[in-house]
């Protein structure tokens, strides 16, 4: 059984409350892998998480999403040609799209230590959060997961050695918060489902 399907298995109420307060607790996140602080933080921040084993798993997933959302036939925003297939394949428009109802898109990285996700304008141009449809479909793989942005920043560098992208931003924040943050003053919470790929 892969590490994310034990993490995500049933909890009752009384684990998750443990859970919460293990990872709250600072010097236990230096100890914790980086995968699984990072799913505790995105879902705490009102990500929505669907971990796959394979492609076939993505397709399926997102397709659940559709059907859900009652997206399918629907413009979408979407410049990553490798993502092309999956929305020709539910009949999805995303060429000039006028009113997107969602972005399909791939991301730089993972952000463990505050559950974020971090793009460029290799998947978003120019766009800013806020100019970006409420709702987000993002397309990772676990090697993607790093600690903090910092290291983000690093293996953008590493990445792209000349054609180095611009327009690098994290979005954080999945759900409006349910009272007066002033940590969230500025920024655009968005509806996010995160289809993980499992490639380690």
């Amino acid at each position: 059984m892969s590490l994310f399907r034990k993490f995500f298995s049933y909890i009752n109420p009384a684990s998750e409350e443990e859970k919460e307060s293990e990872f709250s607790n600072s010097s236990t996140e230096k100890t914790i892998p980086i995968d699984e602080l990072f799913t505790f933080n995105f879902k705490k921040n009102g990500g929505k998480f669907l971990y796959c084993e394979n492609r076939d798993e993505v397709k399926e997933q997102f397709e659940n999403i559709l059907e859900e959302n009652d997206w399918f036939e629907s413009e979408v925003m979407c410049y990553d040609t490798e993502l092309f297939g999956l929305l020709d394949d539910n009949k999805l428009t995303y060429n000039k799209p006028n009113n997107p109802k969602f972005l399909l898109s791939s991301c730089e990285n993972l952000i463990a230590d505050e559950g974020s996700i971090m793009f460029s304008s290799k998947q978003i141009k120019q766009h800013k959060p806020n100019e970006l449809p409420a709702s987000i479909i993002v397309f990772a793989k676990t090697s993607q997961i790093i600690s903090t942005k910092s290291d983000g920043l690093s293996a953008i560098k590493k990445k792209y050695e000349r054609d180095y992208p611009t327009n690098i931003t994290t979005i954080k924040y999945f759900e409006k918060a349910k009272e007066e943050d002033f940590t969230q003053y500025g920024s655009t919470a968005k509806n996010l489902y995160l289809l993980l790929l499992e490639d380690l």
